[in-house]
Order: C-alpha cells, then sequence, then structure tokens
C-alpha cells in the first residue's frame, strides 16, 4: 500500500522501513505513527523474516511534531487519555513486534524517536546519533517510555536521562545499554542488513517464540504500569507547566515555570 510518511522497500527476506519527513526531521505526526502501525502489520504478514526502521535525511527522529504538540494543550482529559493510549499500543506495538526488528539511527532519535530507536531488538548508530528523552523541558513527562526504558538500563540510568533531560551520544548510549553496536555512517545500513539476514537464517518458529516468551515473563507488569503511564501522560498535559513549556518551546524563549 502507499505511504505519505514513510517507505516500505523489500529486499530478499528483509523488510526496509524508512521514516520519510527530513524536512520535519522525521517528527512524529499522527498520521506518521498509524502509517508505521500499518507498514508493522504488512510487514508481519509478508514473507520477510527481519525488518530494519531507518530516518530519511540526517535525522532518526525528532520526537513529536510541532503541530501535535500544538493540538495536545488544547484537549480534554478524555481526548488526552485516549490519545496516550493510542500511543501506548504504538510503542507496545514495536516492543512486542513478532519478527527481528534492526534500527539503523542515522541521526538524532529524541523523545519518541528515541523510544522508537531502543524498543527495536537490535539498535545501530552512527557515532554522531544522539538520543534523549528531553521532555522535562518542556514540562511534559515521559511517562510511556520510561515503562520500557528502566527494563532495559535498569533505574539509576533511566532516572538520569529522564530527570535531567540529557542527550547523549551513541558511545554513552552504547554504555548504558540503549546501543547495541555504534557503526560508521557509511556502513550503517550494510551493517543492518548483515545483522537482519543473521538473525533471519534462524529458525523462525524459534524467534517467534523466544519473543512471545520474553514479553509473556512481564506481561502482566507491564500491562499494570503502562495503565499508570498512560493516566500520568494524560494528565501531566492539563497543567500549567505543560502548557508554558509548549508556549516558550514554540516561542523560542526561556520558560517562566510555575510548578503547577
Amino acid at each position: 500500500m502507499p505511504y505519505s510518511t514513510l517507505t516500505l522497500e523489500w529486499e530478499d527476506e528483509i523488510a526496509l522501513l524508512t521514516l520519510n519527513r527530513p524536512e520535519k526531521r522525521n517528527a512524529l505526526s499522527t498520521a506518521m505513527m498509524e502509517e508505521i502501525v500499518s507498514a508493522l502489520a504488512e510487514i508481519e504478514t509478508s514473507a520477510a523474516r527481519a525488518a530494519i526502521l531507518t530516518g530519511s535525511g540526517t535525522s532518526f527522529c525528532a520526537g513529536m511534531d510541532l503541530d501535535a504538540l500544538r493540538e495536545l494543550a488544547s484537549r480534554s482529559f478524555e481526548q488526552n487519555l485516549e490519545d496516550s493510549r493510542r500511543m501506548a499500543n504504538f510503542f507496545r506495538r514495536i516492543y512486542g513486534f513478532p519478527k527481528p526488528l534492526v534500527a539503523a539511527v542515522n541521526g538524532p532519535a529524541i523523545a519518541g524517536g528515541c523510544g522508537i530507536a531502543t524498543l527495536c531488538d537490535f539498535t545501530l548508530a552512527v557515532p554522531a546519533a544522539k538520543f534523549g528523552y528531553t521532555e522535562v523541558r518542556i514540562g511534559f513527562l515521559p511517562a510511556l517510555v520510561s515503562v520500557f526504558l528502566v527494563r532495559q538500563i535498569g533505574e539509576k540510568r533511566a532516572r538520569d536521562l529522564l530527570l535531567t533531560g540529557r542527550v547523549v551520544d551513541a558511545a554513552e548510549g552504547m554504555r548504558m545499554g540503549l546501543v547495541t553496536e555504534v557503526v560508521p555512517r557509511e556502513e550503517l545500513l550494510p551493517r543492518a542488513r548483515s545483522l537482519a539476514k543473521t538473525v533471519a537464517g534462524n529458525s523462525g518458529a524459534s524467534i517467534l517464540e523466544t519473543k512471545r516468551l520474553l514479553l509473556s515473563c512481564a506481561e502482566n507488569e507491564l500491562r499494570r504500569q503502562l495503565e499508570l503511564a498512560i493516566d500520568a501522560n494524560a494528565r501531566i498535559r492539563l497543567s500549567d507547566d505543560f502548557r508554558e513549556g509548549i508556549s516558550s518551546f514554540l516561542e523560542k524563549r526561556p520558560p517562566r515555570w510555575t510548578g503547577k
């Protein structure tokens, strides 16, 4: 099927999904999230045995689109709750995708973009790639991704990233456990293809059951934590600090926090 925010190509038994809004640094819009979910469904039912996810241009994904940010500040709690649940299902879909998924991070992966990159089974990154959960800088809450992040790198390191909002390079990301391997830019996609083919060469039934087992071991706790995160994500959008953070970000000025 045709897509407007991404491209989907097929290379033997490997699917290549490329976020394709380079003029927006591949920022997440509602349309893009819906198309990623649709593309993953297409890959799942195809003959592809593994998939690569990358970005066009110089960014992997810069987080949420500015137009989407503007809209959040005017929604009701019920609307925000519905949107938070939709986003939680989006991240859960990537995390629980049944076929091997390799992220080829070609540039900055920030906020929700960092979530996409690190929820894949493997995260390859060029040396110039950047990773960060910068939500606290705009009065937002990285609630949904925090559920997965603590599982991946531990609570102490997660607190570092989530509370400071700092951005780390690929080398530090690898030391923290966000990145599987740092790869020279010219070797990124060839290495991603090589890794995808290596994994795809294993038993498809074994891969499927291994991923299903890893997910099911923490299924109940993951579901409970995501429900808490969905509620927190919706509630923070009603705060004065969130509205001020969005306004200051869009107006390119320092925020004036009230703590409300």
